[in-house]
């Protein structure tokens, strides 16, 4: 005789495909929570993206987004997962077991099910990583991109597997509470519609979603700019009206759709009862999908925008290499590094030389009071390199004159690079004499290839002389240029580079962000200058094909040839895991619309099945498939691109005023990327479309 406990297992086995399904939910979401916070805690990725930059910021923005994703899609498995165990548990509450009788085995199956699918995606997770890693490295190796783990990061794992058991057993609670026995065995077919507001919440919900990304943008500005205040956390709430937008153009999609009202009131009327009789599921998936889509493609977006503008720069530049030194390095001159070029075949021409001047500048700085601030001009701010007229004309052939008392920033041809410029300076210092010159700020001068991140300034050439007095050669440098007759050969490039390197002390080993004006004015004040703490970037001689290296130390040469070649090298930890990031939400974000057109088969197959029997043609039912996994797919990438589109050239745009010609090409490469991912998507909306078809067929 089959006892209750008999039936219970008999009725698990015969909902083993819907256990399956939420097997597979748990086993991805914690994959890929795993497998990001595994990079996101990777000391190789740590050592190269600077703490408090903003690569690491982005990361981790991406990071919470891609958590909100898989936790929303982990509660919406777990609850399709006991919609369709209701049946099971009706059955067996019609025959007498009671809610208390049966709440220890659902538990104990909900565990088992949950632990084990969240174990093996939390193991999975690292070799998916390491596979993924080591296929970046045959696009891109170096000595940086061997991969180390902190194991730290099982720690959101495990938060994350609290989360998905917890809203499993409230779920499996909450079915038990019901007394209602009908209402259990029907509950996998119990609809969820949504409330219709009416077609104007599409068209508003847009303009909410363009709001939003205006006032969350502009919100910190306005802080920063109107009030002399430093924005807290909490002001990223003005970016609320785009989740709201984003429902409501998720609600407009399920009730209304998007297309033109058509005059027949039953067109396509199947397909739409469909979607709004199942409205808060599918607008609950559209809107996770939107926001993994919109983290995908910022993710990529870094990519190209780095890329074509660094290309559009070293094609401009006017000499194949550029460098600059302190006067007290024994640096190699002219005739040997002519010499070395004759080494491997090659002859040095225009070869242009200047002395510069680095000057104390005095300036006005924002000075803290807890979140607020109030500006207060201190006499020795940062430190300037200064060329004098004949200098800057030597170097680029543009002839400036200046008044007595006055000086000119350098900044690039299109107006922009100007975040790294003084224009308040009022005072100059000589810093080993202390003597000082006034001054006044009349205004830029533009030649590409002088802007770098410490900044070059013109000075009068009497004020130069004058200023410059007794000045020493830590305090004094040349700047150089030259071109290879021909073309340049890789293997002198990187000659000159090691040789240009092994000539500096170790005095020179500091990024290029270590100002040694600031650090006398902090050390003066009684403080610790912040280069001098372990938050400054290390950069070390020992590691110079470093990333760090390479893109930080501040007599970094440029190199027309090696900096077209080494740029994947360079930036390789960069460049790979803002494309891991990518990866890592689009699959997110492509599993779950697949899954969820899984379950619209699943959930109306009596549907189709009806429709079958009053004679629908397989085309018929073809249409009904599409119009109901279409918007599935089509709606969070449009609007998931879109707005990260629109964002971005937001961002482009409040960098300096303007979309330069560099930032408008990697615009454009970021739509061709946009198509590339459409056409990704479409690819994976076409075999979900065959499946269903072969889930009615079945």
């Amino acid at each position: 005789m089959m006892t209750l406990k008999d039936l219970e297992k008999k009725l698990q086995k015969a909902d083993a495909k819907q256990a399956k399904l939420y097997l597979f939910c748990n086993f991805i979401s914690l994959l890929l929570i795993t497998a990001y916070s595994a990079m996101m805690f990777s000391p190789t990725v740590l050592l190269v993206l600077p703490q408090g930059g903003d690569s690491r910021k982005q990361m981790v923005a991406i990071f919470v987004l891609a958590l909100f994703g898989c936790v929303v899609f982990t509660i919406y498995a777990s609850g399709l997962f006991f919609r369709k165990k209701a049946k099971q548990l009706g059955t067996l509450m019609a025959l007498g077991a009671s809610g208390r009788r049966l709440l220890p085995g659902l538990f104990r199956e909900v565990l088992t099910l949950s632990a084990v699918s969240s174990f093996l995606g939390i193991v999975a997770g690292f070799p998916f990583v390491w596979i993924l890693w080591n296929c970046f490295k045959l696009i891109s190796d170096s000595s940086q991109m061997a991969l180390t783990f902190d194991f730290k990061c099982l720690y959101l794992s495990a938060v994350f597997f609290v989360i998905v058991v917890a809203c499993s057993c409230l779920n499996a609670y909450r079915y038990l509470k019901k007394t209602n026995i009908m209402e259990v065995m029907h509950e996998e077919h119990r609809n969820e519609p949504v409330r219709e507001l009416g077609r104007w919440c599409g068209p508003v919900g847009i303009g909410l979603v363009l709001a939003g990304a205006v006032l969350g943008y502009m919100g910190p500005v306005v802080c920063y700019y109107g009030f002399q205040f430093y924005a807290p956390a909490w002001i990223n709430i003005l970016y609320a009206p785009v989740f709201v937008g984003l429902y409501m153009i998720m609600l407009h999609t399920v009730v209304y759709g998007w297309r033109p009202r058509k005059k027949d009131p039953y067109k396509n009327l199947i397909a739409r009862s469909m979607m709004k009789f199942q409205g808060k599921q599918t607008v609950n998936n559209l809107l996770v999908s939107t926001v993994l889509i919109a983290g995908s493609v910022f993710g990529m977006f870094y990519l190209p925008m780095t890329g074509v503008e660094r290309a559009m720069e070293i094609k401009s530049r006017p000499y194949d290499y550029y460098y600059h030194y302190r006067a007290d390095q024994n640096v190699p001159d002219e005739e040997e590094i002519s010499t070395l070029a004759a080494k491997h075949g090659l002859v040095v021409k225009d070869f242009k030389k200047a002395p510069y001047l680095s000057l104390g500048m005095d300036g006005i700085t924002e000075v803290e009071e807890g979140r607020s601030f109030h500006y207060e001009r201190i006499p020795f701010k940062c430190e300037g390199r200064f060329l004098s007229e004949e200098s800057y004309e030597a170097l680029t052939g543009e002839k400036i004159a200046l008044e007595k008392g006055s000086y000119m920033a350098v900044c690039k041809s299109d107006g922009t690079g100007l975040q790294f410029l003084e224009e308040t300076a009022q005072v100059l210092t000589n810093m080993e004499t202390f003597q000082s010159i006034p001054v006044k700020f009349a205004g830029y001068a533009h030649y590409d290839l002088l802007t770098d991140s410490s900044g070059y300034y013109v000075l009068n050439s009497e004020d130069y002389e004058s200023v410059g007095q007794d000045l020493g050669g830590e305090w004094m440098g040349e700047a150089v240029f030259f071109n290879i007759d021909g073309e340049d050969s890789y293997e002198f490039a990187q000659d000159f580079f090691y040789t240009l390197i092994s000539s500096f002390g170790p005095e020179c080993e500091i990024p290029s962000y270590y100002d040694r004006v600031s650090k006398y004015y902090a050390n003066s004040q009684g403080e610790v200058y912040w280069g001098d703490t372990p938050d400054m970037t290390e950069v070390s001689f020992s590691d110079p094909d470093s990333s760090n290296f390479r893109i930080y130390w501040k007599y970094m040469p440029k190199s027309r040839l090696l900096d077209q070649t080494d740029y994947n090298s360079t930036f390789s930890v960069f460049l790979m895991m803002f494309l891991f990031i990518a990866i890592i939400c689009s699959l997110a974000a492509v599993i779950i619309e697949y899954t969820r057109c899984m379950t619209i088969v699943l959930n109306n197959r009596y549907v189709f099945e009806d429709l079958k029997r009053l004679g629908a043609s397989p085309g018929f039912l073809l249409k009904e498939i599409r119009s109901q996994a279409g918007p599935v797919f089509k709606i969070p990438a449009i609007v998931g691109m879109g707005a990260m589109y629109f964002l971005y050239i937001l961002l482009m745009y409040g960098n300096d005023g303007k979309i330069t010609a560099s930032e408008a090409g990697g615009l454009a490469v970021c739509l061709f990327i946009l198509m590339g991912i459409g056409l990704i998507y479409y690819a994976v909306y076409r075999l979900a479309v065959k499946n269903m078809c072969h889930q009615i067929q079945g």
